[in-house]
């Protein structure tokens, strides 16, 4: 078994201190949780932020070098750079492609993708299409990793439906930071049954990305299981403006943190009306006036802008998350600045999701981290730390399994995320899924002592994968197992 200990000592130390110049402060004993926020002005260390003075930028669409033969061919470098979260301050970061976060990449269904990653950072990585059905040597597997100076290309069939994906390094013991430091970006795939749907499209489909960091006029501050993280970033930037049109709009919210849990909402109250989740489109539109998300989780919501007037703002608020409730309770500012015309609308159908077929296995998994404030904390799924070289469930290739999760920790929070598959919510506690989580998921929520049913179909390709907690600091500390498909 890999030493994590060891690995942390050595590739962190590197990455903290050989790219980005800021330092390996001592690991954090407290474990991740959760409690409300509420909106006060935000700081970033000792500097006062003050919110929403730099606009929010879009995030940068990548073009392929080549789309010879219906293949879309990228170039991807995985180098340091510098980025200005806070207005003014210039913060080294690890980027794909100089950006941060990473450049947008637009799919669709049935038209592969081909991606040249090359790392020209000094410490491995190893890059996941976070909820891609691909095959198992271009999954970004955490032991296959490309090392520093080298390269790697990651082929993605792209065969699945439409859905709103993304991709970040998944190097272990090393993802937490690497991921914290920058290596992150989405990933959009559609088709023909989401673009014959009348909804917001073009430049009223917005990305966004949000995470919180620690970071002040000195750098990002990494620690593991930091709960000082009480900077909240959108597109990169902290707590920025984005100026709308009054009219629909299409958000594709990506909870692109470590380890907070959000809760979204407009500081009105106002209602949004979420049409997608993790693996594309609702079954029907969900209005709502809250959005949770757990580290990984997306949702697609459609917010009509038109019922505010022109010169007016309404502000993006989280009240989710451990922390300091004064740093994190904003996000960002939708300044309503021009009239626009808009023939978009949200139909009551959505999608038709096929009935799920009749399971041929069950199996059960527990979670559990350390609770007790030990320098050196660890997290486990069934009791075992991540071991690459022990397979822990065997599945046939074809099953559809229902899987139990349990979240033993009294305090701690986690969820679930299987590769490979996209699957469907059963149960919480016993009790049907909200509307929320009607359709495909691939990361799922588990708050302290909670169960959760879901079932997946093994149907799609054979080999090994991993599944484990997506607080990356928890699959960083063992929280990670692996399932044989054959």
């Amino acid at each position: 078994m890999v030493s994590r200990r060891r690995v942390l000592a050595a590739g962190m130390a590197t990455a903290c201190t050989g790219v980005t110049g800021a330092a390996l402060v001592p690991l954090a004993t407290t474990p991740a949780g959760a409690q409300p926020a509420a909106a006060e002005p935000a700081k970033a260390g000792a500097s006062a932020v003050t919110p929403f003075t730099q606009p929010m930028p879009r995030p940068r669409v990548l073009s392929p070098v080549s789309s010879v033969g219906g293949i879309d061919v990228y170039v991807m470098t995985m180098r340091p750079a510098t980025a200005e979260i806070l207005p003014g301050i210039q913060t080294r970061v690890l980027t794909f492609n100089g950006s941060f976060p990473g450049p947008l990449i637009k799919a669709r269904r049935g038209r592969p993708v081909v991606i040249h990653q090359r790392n020209r950072l000094d410490v491995p990585t190893s890059v996941h299409l976070h909820g891609g059905e691909v095959d198992p040597q271009h999954d970004g597997q955490p032991m296959a990793t490309i090392a520093p100076g080298e390269d790697r290309t990651y082929y993605y069939p792209n065969a699945q439906p439409h859905a709103s994906l993304w991709y970040h390094d998944h190097a272990h013991h090393l993802e937490s930071e690497n991921v914290y430091r920058g290596l992150s970006g989405q990933y959009l795939l559609t088709d023909e049954v989401e673009e014959a749907l009348p909804l917001p499209s073009g430049e009223y489909d917005l990305p966004i990305a949000i995470r919180d960091a620690n970071v002040d006029d000195t750098g990002l501050h990494y620690t593991m299981s930091d709960r000082n993280r009480s900077t909240m970033i959108a597109n990169g930037k902290a707590y920025p403006y984005v100026e709308v049109a009054a009219r629909k709009y299409r958000i594709r919210f990506l909870n692109c943190s470590n380890q907070r849990f959000m809760e979204l909402g407009l500081e009105d109250g106002g209602e949004m009306i979420q049409i997608g989740s993790d693996g594309g489109l609702l079954p029907g539109p969900h209005p709502t006036t809250s959005i949770p998300l757990s580290a990984a989780e997306r949702a697609d919501v459609v917010i009509d802008f038109s019922r505010y007037p022109v010169g007016s703002s309404v502000v993006l608020r989280n009240s989710g998350g451990f922390g300091n409730p004064e740093l994190v309770g904003q996000v960002l500012r939708f300044d309503i600045v021009r009239t626009a015309e808009d023939d978009s609308s949200v139909p009551s159908v959505l999608r038709e999701l096929p009935p799920l077929p009749q399971p041929t296995a069950e199996r059960t998994v527990t979670l559990r981290m350390d609770e007790d404030g030990r320098p050196d904390p660890q997290a486990y799924i069934d009791e075992k730390l991540y071991d690459p070289d022990r397979v822990d469930q065997q599945i046939r290739f074809g099953a559809s399994e229902v899987w139990t999760v349990k979240n033993l920790n009294q305090i701690a929070w986690h969820n679930f995320h299987m590769h490979l598959v996209q699957f469907r919510v059963l149960e919480r506690d016993g009790r049907p899924p909200g509307p929320a989580e009607a359709g495909l998921k691939d990361t799922v929520n588990l708050r302290p002592n909670e169960t959760i049913k879901v079932q997946a179909t093994f149907d799609t390709h054979r080999g090994s994968y991993v599944y484990h907690c997506h607080m990356l600091d928890h699959s960083a500390m063992g929280m990670m197992a692996t399932m044989r498909i054959s």
